[in-house]
Protein backbone atom coordinates (compact mmCIF):
# COMPACT_ATOMS: atom_id res chain seq x y z
CA UNK A 1 0.00 0.00 0.00
CA UNK A 2 1.70 3.55 -1.13
CA UNK A 3 2.33 5.90 1.49
CA UNK A 4 -0.41 8.82 2.40
CA UNK A 5 0.78 12.71 2.95
CA UNK A 6 -1.33 15.45 3.45
CA UNK A 7 -0.85 19.07 2.39
CA UNK A 8 -1.48 22.28 1.32
CA UNK A 9 -1.89 23.07 -2.23
CA UNK A 10 -2.13 26.71 -3.38
CA UNK A 11 -1.73 26.69 -7.00
CA UNK A 12 2.20 28.31 -6.25
CA UNK A 13 5.54 27.33 -7.47
CA UNK A 14 5.97 25.51 -4.07
CA UNK A 15 3.29 24.07 -3.27
CA UNK A 16 3.22 22.83 -6.79
CA UNK A 17 6.64 21.26 -6.59
CA UNK A 18 5.88 19.73 -3.67
CA UNK A 19 3.39 17.80 -4.63
CA UNK A 20 5.63 16.81 -8.01
CA UNK A 21 8.28 15.45 -5.30
CA UNK A 22 5.46 13.38 -3.38
CA UNK A 23 4.44 12.02 -6.48
CA UNK A 24 7.77 11.14 -7.72
CA UNK A 25 8.42 9.06 -4.81
CA UNK A 26 5.25 6.91 -4.96
CA UNK A 27 2.75 8.36 -2.14
CA UNK A 28 -0.94 8.73 -2.68
CA UNK A 29 -1.26 12.40 -1.82
CA UNK A 30 -4.32 14.29 -0.29
CA UNK A 31 -4.27 18.08 -1.34
CA UNK A 32 -6.08 20.77 0.91
CA UNK A 33 -6.71 24.07 -1.06
CA UNK A 34 -7.31 26.67 1.30
CA UNK A 35 -9.94 29.31 0.63
CA UNK A 36 -9.28 32.31 3.95
CA UNK A 37 -9.60 35.18 2.00
CA UNK A 38 -6.85 36.64 0.58
CA UNK A 39 -6.75 38.81 -2.16
CA UNK A 40 -5.54 36.13 -5.00
CA UNK A 41 -7.38 33.22 -3.55
CA UNK A 42 -9.91 33.10 -6.24
CA UNK A 43 -7.08 32.56 -8.47
CA UNK A 44 -4.57 30.63 -6.71
CA UNK A 45 -7.18 28.20 -6.28
CA UNK A 46 -7.91 27.78 -10.07
CA UNK A 47 -4.40 27.38 -10.41
CA UNK A 48 -4.33 24.64 -8.05
CA UNK A 49 -7.35 23.09 -9.58
CA UNK A 50 -5.58 23.24 -13.14
CA UNK A 51 -2.49 21.15 -11.13
CA UNK A 52 -4.61 18.45 -9.43
CA UNK A 53 -6.33 18.11 -13.00
CA UNK A 54 -3.17 17.87 -14.98
CA UNK A 55 -1.71 15.32 -12.46
CA UNK A 56 -4.98 13.25 -12.47
CA UNK A 57 -5.01 13.37 -16.01
CA UNK A 58 -1.66 11.41 -16.02
CA UNK A 59 -2.88 8.93 -13.91
CA UNK A 60 -1.25 10.21 -10.68
CA UNK A 61 -2.46 9.22 -6.97
CA UNK A 62 -3.66 12.51 -6.03
CA UNK A 63 -7.17 14.16 -4.21
CA UNK A 64 -8.13 17.78 -3.77
CA UNK A 65 -10.61 19.01 -1.40
CA UNK A 66 -11.21 23.10 -0.69
CA UNK A 67 -11.40 24.08 2.46
CA UNK A 68 -13.54 27.55 3.11
CA UNK A 69 -12.22 29.00 6.22
CA UNK A 70 -12.94 32.57 5.40
CA UNK A 71 -15.12 33.24 7.77
CA UNK A 72 -12.21 32.12 10.81
CA UNK A 73 -9.79 34.51 9.65
CA UNK A 74 -12.32 37.36 8.64
CA UNK A 75 -10.57 40.26 10.47
CA UNK A 76 -7.43 38.58 10.62
CA UNK A 77 -4.66 41.98 10.35
CA UNK A 78 -2.67 41.29 6.82
CA UNK A 79 -2.46 43.45 3.47
CA UNK A 80 -2.79 39.89 1.96
CA UNK A 81 -6.36 39.79 3.19
CA UNK A 82 -9.15 41.14 0.70
CA UNK A 83 -9.61 43.50 3.72
CA UNK A 84 -6.69 44.45 4.04
CA UNK A 85 -4.64 47.77 2.61
CA UNK A 86 -2.34 47.18 -0.75
CA UNK A 87 0.26 44.56 -1.46
CA UNK A 88 3.38 46.06 -1.41
CA UNK A 89 6.03 46.20 -4.31
CA UNK A 90 9.50 45.31 -4.64
CA UNK A 91 11.79 42.54 -3.47
CA UNK A 92 10.69 40.11 -1.40
CA UNK A 93 13.24 39.98 1.28
CA UNK A 94 12.09 43.96 1.74
CA UNK A 95 10.77 45.24 5.26
CA UNK A 96 7.62 46.36 3.77
CA UNK A 97 6.73 42.41 2.64
CA UNK A 98 6.22 41.54 6.28
CA UNK A 99 2.45 43.48 5.87
CA UNK A 100 1.73 40.58 3.87
CA UNK A 101 2.12 38.28 6.85
CA UNK A 102 -0.95 36.53 7.98
CA UNK A 103 -1.46 35.45 11.71
CA UNK A 104 -0.90 31.80 12.61
CA UNK A 105 -2.17 30.69 9.08
CA UNK A 106 0.36 28.06 8.79
CA UNK A 107 -0.48 26.40 12.10
CA UNK A 108 -4.18 27.02 10.93
CA UNK A 109 -3.80 25.47 8.10
CA UNK A 110 -1.44 22.81 9.59
CA UNK A 111 -4.16 21.69 12.25
CA UNK A 112 -6.66 20.94 9.68
CA UNK A 113 -4.47 18.89 7.46
CA UNK A 114 -3.65 16.93 11.20
CA UNK A 115 -6.84 16.02 11.73
CA UNK A 116 -7.63 15.08 7.90
CA UNK A 117 -4.66 13.26 8.59
CA UNK A 118 -5.69 11.45 11.25
CA UNK A 119 -8.70 10.86 10.08
CA UNK A 120 -8.16 9.32 6.33
CA UNK A 121 -4.44 7.01 8.01
CA UNK A 122 -2.48 9.89 6.75
CA UNK A 123 1.11 9.05 8.42
CA UNK A 124 2.42 13.02 7.50
CA UNK A 125 1.04 16.56 6.98
CA UNK A 126 3.60 18.89 4.45
CA UNK A 127 4.02 22.29 3.99
CA UNK A 128 6.14 23.83 1.12
CA UNK A 129 8.25 26.00 3.42
CA UNK A 130 11.48 27.29 2.14
CA UNK A 131 14.73 29.25 3.22
CA UNK A 132 13.45 32.38 1.44
CA UNK A 133 10.78 32.25 3.48
CA UNK A 134 12.50 32.44 7.09
CA UNK A 135 12.72 36.22 6.89
CA UNK A 136 9.77 37.43 6.85
CA UNK A 137 7.51 34.70 8.01
CA UNK A 138 7.44 33.25 11.44
CA UNK A 139 5.34 30.36 10.61
CA UNK A 140 7.85 29.49 8.09
CA UNK A 141 11.05 28.77 10.11
CA UNK A 142 12.83 25.53 11.16
CA UNK A 143 12.20 26.49 15.05
CA UNK A 144 8.21 26.82 14.52
CA UNK A 145 8.11 24.09 12.21
CA UNK A 146 10.36 21.80 14.72
CA UNK A 147 7.60 22.64 17.68
CA UNK A 148 4.29 22.57 15.22
CA UNK A 149 5.89 18.88 14.52
CA UNK A 150 6.32 17.91 18.42
CA UNK A 151 2.78 19.36 18.93
CA UNK A 152 1.10 17.58 16.17
CA UNK A 153 2.81 14.57 16.94
CA UNK A 154 1.30 14.12 20.50
CA UNK A 155 -2.13 15.70 19.48
CA UNK A 156 -2.32 12.27 17.33
CA UNK A 157 -1.13 10.27 19.69
CA UNK A 158 2.24 9.74 16.96
CA UNK A 159 0.40 8.70 14.62
CA UNK A 160 0.99 11.79 12.24
CA UNK A 161 4.35 14.09 11.76
CA UNK A 162 4.74 17.18 10.10
CA UNK A 163 7.78 17.01 7.38
CA UNK A 164 9.08 20.46 5.10
CA UNK A 165 11.53 18.60 2.26
CA UNK A 166 12.37 22.13 1.07
CA UNK A 167 12.79 23.92 4.70
CA UNK A 168 16.82 24.23 3.46
CA UNK A 169 16.21 25.24 -0.42
CA UNK A 170 15.50 28.58 -1.82
CA UNK A 171 13.28 29.07 -4.56
CA UNK A 172 15.76 28.04 -7.40
CA UNK A 173 16.94 24.96 -5.89
CA UNK A 174 12.96 23.93 -5.91
CA UNK A 175 12.69 25.35 -9.43
CA UNK A 176 15.50 22.92 -10.50
CA UNK A 177 14.01 19.62 -8.46
CA UNK A 178 10.83 20.40 -10.59
CA UNK A 179 12.31 20.11 -14.25
CA UNK A 180 14.07 17.14 -12.92
CA UNK A 181 11.15 14.91 -12.16
CA UNK A 182 9.93 12.36 -14.27
CA UNK A 183 6.77 14.17 -15.09
CA UNK A 184 8.36 17.81 -14.98
CA UNK A 185 6.14 20.11 -13.03
CA UNK A 186 3.69 22.28 -14.52
CA UNK A 187 4.91 25.45 -13.66
CA UNK A 188 2.69 27.16 -16.36
CA UNK A 189 -0.20 26.20 -14.35
CA UNK A 190 0.92 28.01 -11.57
CA UNK A 191 -0.21 31.42 -9.94
CA UNK A 192 2.43 32.97 -7.37
CA UNK A 193 1.28 36.65 -7.28
CA UNK A 194 -0.26 38.33 -4.18
CA UNK A 195 -2.66 40.70 -6.26
CA UNK A 196 -6.17 40.59 -7.35
CA UNK A 197 -5.87 40.61 -10.77
CA UNK A 198 -6.02 37.56 -13.34
CA UNK A 199 -2.76 38.02 -14.91
CA UNK A 200 0.16 38.33 -12.51
CA UNK A 201 1.59 41.46 -11.61
CA UNK A 202 5.58 40.77 -12.22
CA UNK A 203 6.27 43.84 -9.67
CA UNK A 204 5.06 42.39 -5.92
CA UNK A 205 7.66 40.57 -3.81
CA UNK A 206 5.74 36.75 -4.70
CA UNK A 207 6.82 37.60 -8.78
CA UNK A 208 9.87 39.18 -7.95
CA UNK A 209 11.13 36.09 -6.18
CA UNK A 210 9.49 33.72 -8.88
CA UNK A 211 11.10 35.49 -11.71
CA UNK A 212 14.59 35.61 -10.22
CA UNK A 213 14.70 31.91 -9.61
CA UNK A 214 14.02 31.37 -13.48
CA UNK A 215 15.83 33.85 -14.36
CA UNK A 216 19.14 32.70 -12.23
CA UNK A 217 18.55 28.93 -14.00
CA UNK A 218 18.08 30.80 -17.50
CA UNK A 219 14.96 29.39 -17.91
CA UNK A 220 11.62 31.54 -19.22
CA UNK A 221 8.98 31.50 -16.83
CA UNK A 222 5.73 30.41 -18.89
CA UNK A 223 3.20 32.47 -16.86
CA UNK A 224 2.03 35.70 -18.66
CA UNK A 225 2.84 38.52 -16.62
CA UNK A 226 1.18 42.60 -16.67
CA UNK A 227 4.70 44.23 -16.66
CA UNK A 228 7.12 43.45 -18.82
CA UNK A 229 9.81 40.63 -17.52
Amino acid sequence: MKQKVVMGLSGGMDSTTLLGFFLEHGYSVECCIFYYGSKHNQWENKAAQDVLDFYKDVGSLVKGRLINISQIMKGFKSNLLLSGGDIPEGHYHAENMRQTVVPSRNLIFASIMAGIAESIGAEKIALGAHQGDHHIYPDCRAEFIKSLDETICLSSDRKVEVICPFLKDDKTSILQYGYAFKIPVPYHLTRTCYKDQAISCGKCGSCQERLSAFSFLGIADPIQYAEAK
